[in-house]
C-alpha cells in the first residue's frame, strides 16, 4: 500500500498574524524604518528612507496612527514645523508579531522550493 502524505492542519497557512494594515509596501516601510529608530523619525526623513510623497506619507501616517501602531508629535524647530513619528509600545509589538508571522511565511516558501527542487533533481 503506497504511503500517503500527512494531510495538513487546516489553515495551516493561512498566516492570520499578516494584518492587512500592515501588509500593505508603504505602511511596511513606514514601521520598518520607524522600528529602527527607537527615538523616532522627523517626517522629512521618514518621507526620504520610504520615498513617499509629503500627501501618501500623511495619509499613511493616519492609517497607521488610527490603527494605534504609530503616534506624531508636532513642534518647531529652528522656526520650522516638524512632525516626529515613533511607534506606540502597541505597535512595536503588533510590528514585532508580524515580522515573525513574515518569518514563519519565508520558512515554508524555503521549504517548498527545496522540496520542489529535490523532487526535479529525484526525476532527473
Amino acid at each position: 500500500m503506497p504511503k500517503s502524505e500527512p494531510k495538513s492542519d487546516p489553515g495551516r497557512f493561512a498566516y492570520g498574524g499578516l494584518e492587512r494594515v500592515i501588509h500593505e509596501r508603504a505602511r511596511l516601510s513606514i514601521l520598518a524604518s520607524v522600528a529602527a529608530h527607537d527615538g523616532g523619525l522627523l517626517f522629512t526623513e521618514l518621507k526620504g528612507l520610504c520615498k513617499l510623497t509629503d500627501g501618501n506619507l500623511s495619509r499613511q501616517l493616519t492609517t497607521l496612527a488610527e490603527a494605534g501602531l504609530v503616534e506624531t508629535w508636532k513642534g518647531t524647530r529652528n522656526g520650522r514645523p516638524q512632525t516626529l513619528v515613533k511607534l506606540t509600545a502597541a505597535g512595536r509589538k503588533r510590528f514585532a508579531d508580524y515580522i515573525a508571522e513574515l518569518e514563519a511565511v519565508v520558512t515554508d516558501a524555503r521549504r517548498s522550493a527545496a522540496g520542489a527542487t529535490a523532487g526535479r533533481a529525484a526525476t532527473a
